[in-house]
Protein backbone atom coordinates (compact mmCIF):
# COMPACT_ATOMS: atom_id res chain seq x y z
CA UNK A 1 0.00 0.00 0.00
CA UNK A 2 1.39 3.39 -0.99
CA UNK A 3 1.85 5.76 1.92
CA UNK A 4 1.59 9.52 2.05
CA UNK A 5 5.15 10.86 2.53
CA UNK A 6 6.12 12.91 5.56
CA UNK A 7 9.24 14.83 6.52
CA UNK A 8 9.89 16.17 10.02
CA UNK A 9 13.07 18.09 10.84
CA UNK A 10 14.64 20.02 13.69
CA UNK A 11 17.22 22.78 13.73
CA UNK A 12 18.25 22.82 17.36
CA UNK A 13 16.83 23.29 20.84
CA UNK A 14 18.21 26.13 22.95
CA UNK A 15 17.62 29.63 24.28
CA UNK A 16 17.20 31.08 20.81
CA UNK A 17 17.00 34.89 20.87
CA UNK A 18 14.21 36.67 19.01
CA UNK A 19 16.56 38.05 16.35
CA UNK A 20 17.57 34.51 15.32
CA UNK A 21 14.05 33.23 14.67
CA UNK A 22 13.61 34.43 11.08
CA UNK A 23 16.91 32.91 9.92
CA UNK A 24 16.07 29.58 11.55
CA UNK A 25 12.61 29.52 9.99
CA UNK A 26 14.10 30.26 6.56
CA UNK A 27 16.66 27.49 6.96
CA UNK A 28 14.02 25.00 8.07
CA UNK A 29 11.79 25.93 5.12
CA UNK A 30 14.65 25.42 2.65
CA UNK A 31 15.48 22.03 4.14
CA UNK A 32 11.85 20.89 4.01
CA UNK A 33 11.56 21.93 0.37
CA UNK A 34 14.68 20.01 -0.62
CA UNK A 35 13.79 16.83 1.24
CA UNK A 36 10.07 16.70 0.51
CA UNK A 37 10.63 17.47 -3.15
CA UNK A 38 12.45 14.15 -3.43
CA UNK A 39 9.68 12.29 -1.59
CA UNK A 40 7.10 13.73 -3.99
CA UNK A 41 9.11 12.40 -6.91
CA UNK A 42 9.24 8.89 -5.47
CA UNK A 43 12.50 9.26 -3.59
CA UNK A 44 13.26 7.23 -0.51
CA UNK A 45 13.14 8.32 3.11
CA UNK A 46 16.93 8.10 3.04
CA UNK A 47 17.07 10.52 0.10
CA UNK A 48 14.85 13.01 1.91
CA UNK A 49 16.77 12.87 5.17
CA UNK A 50 20.12 13.32 3.44
CA UNK A 51 18.91 16.24 1.35
CA UNK A 52 17.22 18.06 4.22
CA UNK A 53 20.17 17.69 6.58
CA UNK A 54 22.67 18.71 3.88
CA UNK A 55 20.76 21.97 3.32
CA UNK A 56 21.03 22.76 7.02
CA UNK A 57 24.72 21.85 7.04
CA UNK A 58 25.23 24.42 4.28
CA UNK A 59 23.31 27.10 6.19
CA UNK A 60 25.67 28.76 8.65
CA UNK A 61 22.85 29.63 11.07
CA UNK A 62 22.94 26.04 12.38
CA UNK A 63 25.55 24.17 14.42
CA UNK A 64 26.25 21.67 11.64
CA UNK A 65 28.60 21.95 8.67
CA UNK A 66 29.66 25.50 7.90
CA UNK A 67 29.08 27.82 10.84
CA UNK A 68 29.54 25.17 13.53
CA UNK A 69 30.97 25.85 16.96
CA UNK A 70 34.75 25.81 17.24
CA UNK A 71 36.84 23.47 19.35
CA UNK A 72 39.19 24.84 22.01
CA UNK A 73 41.93 25.06 19.40
CA UNK A 74 39.77 27.01 16.95
CA UNK A 75 38.81 24.30 14.45
CA UNK A 76 35.53 22.76 13.31
CA UNK A 77 35.01 19.06 13.96
CA UNK A 78 31.82 17.49 12.65
CA UNK A 79 29.80 14.36 13.46
CA UNK A 80 26.87 12.80 11.58
CA UNK A 81 24.81 9.61 11.40
CA UNK A 82 22.17 8.15 9.09
CA UNK A 83 20.05 5.06 9.70
CA UNK A 84 17.73 3.18 7.38
CA UNK A 85 14.65 1.77 9.08
CA UNK A 86 14.04 -0.76 6.29
CA UNK A 87 17.06 -2.94 7.09
CA UNK A 88 18.73 -1.26 10.08
CA UNK A 89 21.77 -0.27 8.06
CA UNK A 90 23.59 2.69 9.56
CA UNK A 91 26.58 4.86 8.77
CA UNK A 92 28.34 7.41 10.90
CA UNK A 93 31.35 9.71 10.85
CA UNK A 94 32.90 11.71 13.67
CA UNK A 95 35.62 14.31 14.21
CA UNK A 96 35.85 15.11 10.51
CA UNK A 97 37.42 18.46 9.64
CA UNK A 98 37.60 18.48 5.84
CA UNK A 99 34.11 17.46 4.72
CA UNK A 100 31.49 20.05 3.78
CA UNK A 101 28.58 17.67 4.32
CA UNK A 102 29.24 14.93 6.86
CA UNK A 103 25.69 13.60 6.41
CA UNK A 104 26.62 12.62 2.84
CA UNK A 105 29.72 10.86 4.14
CA UNK A 106 27.55 9.02 6.67
CA UNK A 107 25.34 7.75 3.86
CA UNK A 108 28.38 6.59 1.92
CA UNK A 109 29.47 4.57 4.94
CA UNK A 110 25.96 3.12 5.23
CA UNK A 111 25.82 2.06 1.60
CA UNK A 112 29.41 1.17 0.72
CA UNK A 113 31.13 -0.17 3.81
CA UNK A 114 30.78 -3.34 5.90
CA UNK A 115 31.58 -1.09 8.85
CA UNK A 116 29.25 1.39 10.51
CA UNK A 117 31.49 4.11 11.90
CA UNK A 118 34.58 5.99 10.75
CA UNK A 119 36.37 8.81 12.57
CA UNK A 120 38.87 11.54 11.79
CA UNK A 121 41.21 11.12 8.86
CA UNK A 122 39.93 7.57 8.26
CA UNK A 123 36.45 8.93 7.67
CA UNK A 124 37.79 11.66 5.39
CA UNK A 125 39.82 9.15 3.40
CA UNK A 126 36.79 6.86 2.98
CA UNK A 127 34.64 9.77 1.82
CA UNK A 128 37.27 10.92 -0.66
CA UNK A 129 37.62 7.41 -2.07
CA UNK A 130 33.88 7.45 -2.73
CA UNK A 131 33.80 10.77 -4.55
CA UNK A 132 33.61 13.47 -1.91
CA UNK A 133 35.90 16.48 -2.15
CA UNK A 134 38.06 17.36 0.81
CA UNK A 135 38.09 21.03 1.78
CA UNK A 136 40.21 23.20 4.02
CA UNK A 137 38.86 23.49 7.55
CA UNK A 138 38.78 27.28 7.24
CA UNK A 139 35.91 26.94 4.73
CA UNK A 140 33.72 25.75 7.64
CA UNK A 141 34.59 28.66 9.95
CA UNK A 142 32.57 31.87 10.10
CA UNK A 143 33.53 35.11 11.95
CA UNK A 144 30.60 34.77 14.37
CA UNK A 145 32.05 31.56 15.78
CA UNK A 146 35.54 32.98 16.17
CA UNK A 147 33.98 35.75 18.23
CA UNK A 148 31.96 33.28 20.31
CA UNK A 149 35.03 31.20 21.07
CA UNK A 150 37.04 34.25 22.10
CA UNK A 151 34.22 35.43 24.39
CA UNK A 152 33.90 31.98 25.94
CA UNK A 153 37.61 31.66 26.59
CA UNK A 154 37.79 35.18 28.01
CA UNK A 155 34.99 34.30 30.41
CA UNK A 156 36.98 31.26 31.53
CA UNK A 157 40.01 33.45 32.19
CA UNK A 158 37.83 35.72 34.29
CA UNK A 159 36.73 32.82 36.48
CA UNK A 160 33.53 31.51 34.90
CA UNK A 161 33.10 27.76 35.40
CA UNK A 162 32.22 25.36 32.64
CA UNK A 163 30.01 22.80 34.39
CA UNK A 164 30.65 19.99 31.90
CA UNK A 165 28.14 21.15 29.32
CA UNK A 166 25.34 21.42 31.89
CA UNK A 167 24.74 25.03 31.05
CA UNK A 168 26.16 28.16 29.49
CA UNK A 169 29.41 29.50 30.85
CA UNK A 170 27.95 32.98 30.57
CA UNK A 171 24.44 34.31 30.96
CA UNK A 172 24.09 34.78 27.23
CA UNK A 173 21.60 32.78 25.13
CA UNK A 174 23.80 32.99 22.06
CA UNK A 175 26.52 31.06 23.88
CA UNK A 176 24.31 28.14 24.93
CA UNK A 177 23.24 27.21 21.40
CA UNK A 178 22.48 23.59 20.59
CA UNK A 179 21.76 23.98 16.89
CA UNK A 180 22.38 20.34 16.01
CA UNK A 181 20.17 19.44 13.04
CA UNK A 182 18.23 16.30 12.22
CA UNK A 183 15.48 14.79 10.12
CA UNK A 184 13.12 11.82 10.09
CA UNK A 185 11.13 10.81 7.03
CA UNK A 186 8.47 8.37 5.81
CA UNK A 187 8.38 7.55 2.10
CA UNK A 188 5.59 6.27 -0.13
CA UNK A 189 6.94 2.72 0.21
CA UNK A 190 6.32 2.72 3.95
CA UNK A 191 9.97 2.97 5.01
CA UNK A 192 11.38 5.40 7.55
CA UNK A 193 14.86 6.84 8.04
CA UNK A 194 16.66 9.24 10.35
CA UNK A 195 19.73 11.45 10.26
CA UNK A 196 21.51 13.82 12.65
CA UNK A 197 24.45 16.17 12.08
CA UNK A 198 26.33 18.47 14.44
CA UNK A 199 29.36 20.59 15.06
CA UNK A 200 29.20 19.72 18.75
CA UNK A 201 29.54 22.09 21.69
CA UNK A 202 31.34 25.40 21.95
CA UNK A 203 35.01 25.11 22.96
CA UNK A 204 34.80 21.33 23.16
CA UNK A 205 38.02 19.39 23.58
CA UNK A 206 39.38 18.27 20.20
CA UNK A 207 38.29 14.68 19.60
CA UNK A 208 35.14 14.92 21.71
CA UNK A 209 32.19 13.02 20.21
CA UNK A 210 28.65 13.68 21.42
CA UNK A 211 25.38 11.84 21.05
CA UNK A 212 24.44 12.96 17.54
CA UNK A 213 26.38 10.37 15.56
CA UNK A 214 25.92 7.43 17.94
CA UNK A 215 23.30 4.79 17.14
CA UNK A 216 20.51 4.81 19.68
CA UNK A 217 21.64 8.07 21.24
CA UNK A 218 21.18 10.98 18.85
CA UNK A 219 19.63 8.97 16.04
CA UNK A 220 17.84 5.67 15.34
CA UNK A 221 15.41 4.20 12.80
CA UNK A 222 13.50 0.93 12.54
CA UNK A 223 10.47 0.35 10.33
CA UNK A 224 9.01 -1.85 13.08
CA UNK A 225 9.02 0.98 15.60
CA UNK A 226 10.04 4.57 14.82
CA UNK A 227 12.69 6.98 13.58
CA UNK A 228 14.17 9.54 15.95
CA UNK A 229 16.61 12.45 16.00
CA UNK A 230 17.71 14.41 19.06
CA UNK A 231 19.44 17.68 19.80
CA UNK A 232 20.80 19.14 23.02
CA UNK A 233 23.34 18.41 25.73
CA UNK A 234 24.94 15.24 24.43
CA UNK A 235 26.47 13.60 27.48
CA UNK A 236 23.20 12.87 29.36
CA UNK A 237 21.54 11.75 26.12
CA UNK A 238 24.39 9.28 25.60
CA UNK A 239 24.18 7.92 29.15
CA UNK A 240 20.48 7.18 28.68
CA UNK A 241 20.75 5.95 25.05
CA UNK A 242 17.73 8.20 24.77
CA UNK A 243 16.91 7.76 21.10
CA UNK A 244 16.49 4.00 21.48
CA UNK A 245 14.68 4.54 24.77
CA UNK A 246 12.08 6.65 22.97
CA UNK A 247 11.77 4.26 20.02
CA UNK A 248 11.22 1.35 22.40
CA UNK A 249 8.29 3.21 23.95
CA UNK A 250 6.66 3.35 20.52
CA UNK A 251 7.30 -0.38 20.09
CA UNK A 252 5.56 -0.96 23.40
CA UNK A 253 2.46 0.90 22.19
CA UNK A 254 3.00 4.55 23.02
CA UNK A 255 2.22 7.19 20.42
CA UNK A 256 5.24 9.08 19.05
CA UNK A 257 4.05 12.22 20.82
CA UNK A 258 3.70 10.45 24.17
CA UNK A 259 7.10 8.80 23.68
CA UNK A 260 8.74 12.12 22.80
CA UNK A 261 7.28 13.83 25.86
CA UNK A 262 8.29 10.93 28.11
CA UNK A 263 11.84 10.92 26.75
CA UNK A 264 12.43 14.59 27.50
CA UNK A 265 10.86 14.18 30.95
CA UNK A 266 13.18 11.23 31.59
CA UNK A 267 16.20 13.22 30.42
CA UNK A 268 15.32 16.00 32.85
CA UNK A 269 14.35 13.95 35.90
CA UNK A 270 17.06 11.30 35.62
CA UNK A 271 20.08 13.45 34.79
CA UNK A 272 18.99 17.07 34.63
CA UNK A 273 19.67 17.10 30.89
CA UNK A 274 18.19 19.45 28.32
CA UNK A 275 17.40 19.12 24.65
CA UNK A 276 14.78 18.28 22.06
CA UNK A 277 13.49 15.27 20.13
CA UNK A 278 11.50 14.44 16.99
CA UNK A 279 9.87 11.03 16.43
CA UNK A 280 8.05 9.43 13.48
CA UNK A 281 6.56 5.97 13.00
CA UNK A 282 5.67 3.99 9.90
CA UNK A 283 2.01 4.97 10.18
CA UNK A 284 2.86 8.63 9.75
CA UNK A 285 2.28 9.52 13.38
CA UNK A 286 4.82 11.95 14.77
CA UNK A 287 5.80 13.72 17.95
CA UNK A 288 8.20 16.35 19.22
CA UNK A 289 9.20 17.72 22.59
CA UNK A 290 11.88 19.84 24.26
CA UNK A 291 12.71 21.32 27.66
CA UNK A 292 14.83 24.18 26.34
CA UNK A 293 13.37 27.69 25.97
CA UNK A 294 12.87 27.15 22.23
CA UNK A 295 13.23 24.53 19.51
CA UNK A 296 13.26 25.04 15.75
CA UNK A 297 11.33 22.45 13.74
CA UNK A 298 9.40 21.94 10.55
CA UNK A 299 6.92 19.43 9.13
CA UNK A 300 5.82 18.81 5.59
CA UNK A 301 3.07 16.45 4.45
CA UNK A 302 0.67 16.24 1.54
CA UNK A 303 -1.48 18.74 3.44
CA UNK A 304 1.19 21.42 3.51
CA UNK A 305 3.97 22.89 5.62
CA UNK A 306 4.22 23.72 9.31
CA UNK A 307 7.12 25.73 10.68
CA UNK A 308 7.68 26.25 14.36
CA UNK A 309 10.00 27.92 16.81
CA UNK A 310 8.18 26.54 19.82
CA UNK A 311 8.47 27.95 23.30
CA UNK A 312 8.74 25.77 26.37
CA UNK A 313 6.22 26.91 28.92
Amino acid sequence: MQRSPLLLIHGGAWAMPDEAIAAHEAGIADALAAGYGLLERGGSAMDAVEAAVAVMEDDEIFDAGRGSFLTRDGRVQLDALMMNGEDLRAGGVACVERLKNPIRAARLVLEHSPHIYFVGTGAERFAMQHGMRLIDNTELIVPRERERLMAFQQAELEGAVDTTFSGPIMDDPTISSHDTVGAVALDQYGHIAAGTSTGGTLSKAPGRVGDSSLIGCGCYADDESAAVSLTGWGEPIMKLVLGKWAVDRVTAGASPQDAATAAIDYLQTRLGGHGGIILLDGKGRFGLAHNTPRMAWGLRTADGVQLGITRNG
